[in-house]
This record gives structure tokens, sequence and C-alpha cells, in this order.
């Protein structure tokens, strides 16, 4: 299903092709050659998503922009299933495995890697060629790569990013910051009300 969002409607290249229980809202543009599968969801949130050509995009997986954080996915990337991709520009030639997370702002460079459930977080970069194995996360800039056992190092440096600052423009110390994050986030998702099919 394609809908229209924010006076913009989706763009699907002839030679795609897009599953009919998959949902694509907005400003996106699939490119030739893309396969998008059933369930999956790729939604321009006032940001543009542009999908290169040969991009797979597999069961229920989640391709979301924001307004500060466009999304790309460059040539022959494959978006494993149940996988989201959030706000982030992923080079040529990645592959994102079943149930990844990339975050706002994120950066994955060509040919690189990233295992099942793993995760990069919020403005990480990743250079070109770099794997993260299985359940790792990878996070910060200098760029770490830790297993998930390393919970103080990674809270330590999510911490530093601030997600709630840079995603919600909201202090993490905020007494009610749940109820604040809750009804901000809430009031730009109602623009949805106004969305409309379209063939």
């Amino acid at each position: 299903m394609r809908y229209a969002h924010l006076g913009a409607t989706p763009r699907i290249h002839p030679d795609a092709v897009v599953a009919p229980t998959a949902v694509i809202s907005g400003d996106v543009v699939v490119g030739a050659g893309c396969q998008v599968l059933h369930g999956a969801v790729i939604t321009a949130e006032g940001g543009a998503v542009t999908l290169a050509e040969n991009v797979i995009v597999m069961e229920n997986a989640l391709v979301r922009a924001t307004v500060t954080d466009p999304v790309h996915i460059g040539p022959h990337v494959l978006v494993g299933p149940l996988a989201s991709v959030s706000g982030a520009r992923v080079d040529e030639e990645v592959f994102l495995a079943t149930g990844t997370r990339v975050f706002n702002g994120a950066h994955i460079g060509a040919r690189s890697e990233v295992r099942i459930n793993a995760v990069v977080h919020l403005r990480t970069v990743l250079p070109p060629e770099t794997v993260v194995p299985i359940g790792w996360v990878a996070v910060g800039e200098p760029l770490r790569i830790l297993p998930p056992e390393r919970a103080e190092q990674i809270e330590q440096a999510q911490r530093e990013l601030d997600f709630p600052g840079y995603v919600f423009g909201l202090d993490r110390e905020t007494p009610d910051l749940m109820v604040q994050l809750t009804e901000r986030y809430g009031r730009s998702l109602a623009r949805h009300a106004d969305d409309r099919e379209v063939d």
C-alpha cells in the first residue's frame, strides 16, 4: 500500500517489486530492481527516504526517515527481516542481518556487515568493510564495537550520544521525560491522520 504523507507521494521505479502488504508512505523513492517484501514499512516522517537500485527490504523490516535525518540506502543493500533503519545513511553493498537496529544519524560504510540483532547506535560511523558481530553494539566516536556483556560501557556511550536530546529535543534529566516525549512525538505522528492511499 502506498500513502501520500505531508504532501508527498512515493515514487516507485517500474522495475521494482513491492509486496501488496508492504507500506510505503510519503517522500520515498524506490529505485530500479528493488524488492520490498511482505510487511515491510518504509516511511518518510518529514525527511526523504531513498532506496538506490537493487535494494532488498525483507519481511517486516522498518525504514524510517525523520525531519533531521533522511535515509539513503545505497545500491545492492540487503535489509534483513525485522531490521530497523531510522534516519541513517547506508552505503553500497551493505548487509544488515535479521533484527539489526541502525539509529538516527548513523552512517554505515560500503561493504560493511551488521550481523543478527546487532546495533549501530545514534550518530555512529562505521568505516567501509566494518563487521559488527552478532548481538554486539557499535557506538560512539571514536567507534567502539562492544559485546552486550559490556553494558556499563555501552550505557556510558549512550549517555554521551544523548538519544532523547538528539532525537526528541528533550533533556534526559527532565523529571517527566516520558510524558513530554510521548506527547511531543504523538503530535508529530498525528500528522498521519491526513494520509491518503494512492494507487
